[in-house]
């Protein structure tokens, strides 16, 4: 049963990246958004979703730990798995904003996460824990962020009527697509995760593996099948926008939420695994000018990979 259930959470996760991708490209023709601010906002968000459901949730039960942790081994899913297996698809182009803007930004809040998970180097013996101030403060940088850069990123042009170009689809259409993939995502996420860990649990693997592997990588599951997908329909733009802004949602909205109604403690976050959430914003930051490209490269994509699989076997061990 549960091998069924985890092929139907996968049906679901698939035909929910297709309808979201196809309807949030809609909604970028229609008001001449740029993909990659769909991509950093409606698409991120939504796929962030099932990351947010279980840190608020796991912090109102007092499981700090599992809060943090499923933000932690999201963003380094996002970017080493997620960006190592687009590249290896396709290289991925990044923009003069993505170079000045958006990646330093996704690097602005990982080194905020390391700041507020660092309270013993700024106070001999206190703990290290995510506070109510700390949290009220990162949600209301998110807001802030996301605002300046909607702000500060052009429209495309509009193209002329008989220019050929596909006529968008129906706004009210658009806004279901997005909403019925949302669901599929969300929901096939769910099925996925629950069946995959319980076939864990009965193959003996631990519950601490189960907490960093599966259930970060579940989460996850709708950032990738939606980039993916994005990427095979040549919206390579919003595969991109979705897994920087993933990651910046993360951090500063849903941990900020998180701790804004009980504050954090990191439990068994250690500080090597926020300083590897640093290294993969940075690394992501050094692609940007390896060999005056602007691209992630499929060599890229592969350094990524291989720095997952070492970092997970780090922590199986």
């Amino acid at each position: 049963m549960d091998i069924l259930l985890l092929i139907v959470g996968l049906g679901l996760i698939l035909a929910g990246a297709n309808f979201l991708t196809d309807g949030s490209a809609a909604v970028a023709q229609r008001f001449r958004v740029p993909e990659f601010i769909i991509g950093l906002t409606i698409v991120a968000v939504g796929t962030s979703t099932p990351e947010l459901v279980v840190s608020v949730l796991s912090a109102a039960a007092g499981n700090s730990d599992v809060a943090i942790g499923n933000v932690v081994g999201s963003n380094l899913f996002n970017v080493f798995l997620i960006l190592g297996v687009c590249a290896l698809i396709r290289p991925l182009p990044l923009t003069r904003s993505n170079i000045r803007r958006d990646i330093p930004f996704g690097m602005a809040a990982s080194l905020i996460l390391l700041a507020v998970t660092s309270d013993r180097l700024i106070c001999a013996g206190a703990a290290d824990r995510i506070g109510r101030i700390d949290g009220i403060v990162m949600v209301a940088l998110y807001i802030a962020l996301m605002w300046f850069t909607i702000r500060t990123t052009k429209r495309p042009e509009a193209v002329p009527a008989d220019a050929g170009a596909k006529k968008p689809a129906a706004l009210w259409l658009a806004v279901v697509m997005i909403a019925g993939g949302l669901a599929g995502l969300i929901f096939g996420g769910d099925m996925f995760l629950k069946s995959a860990t319980e076939i864990a649990r009965r193959l003996g693997i631990s519950e601490s593996v189960i907490a960093i592997t599966l259930v970060a990588g579940g989460t996850s599951l709708p950032e990738l099948a939606s980039s993916v997908v994005s990427l095979l329909k040549g919206k390579s733009e919003m595969a991109l926008g979705n897994v920087i802004g993933s990651n910046i949602a993360n951090i500063l909205l849903i941990l900020g939420v998180s701790a804004t109604i009980r504050p954090l403690t990191m439990g068994g976050i250690t500080t090597t695994d926020i300083l590897m959430v640093v290294l993969s914003s940075l690394l992501l930051l050094l692609t940007a000018f390896t060999f005056r490209r602007k691209q992630i490269d499929r060599w890229e994509g592969a350094i990524f990979l291989m720095i997952y699989v070492a970092y997970i076997w780090y922590l199986i061990r």
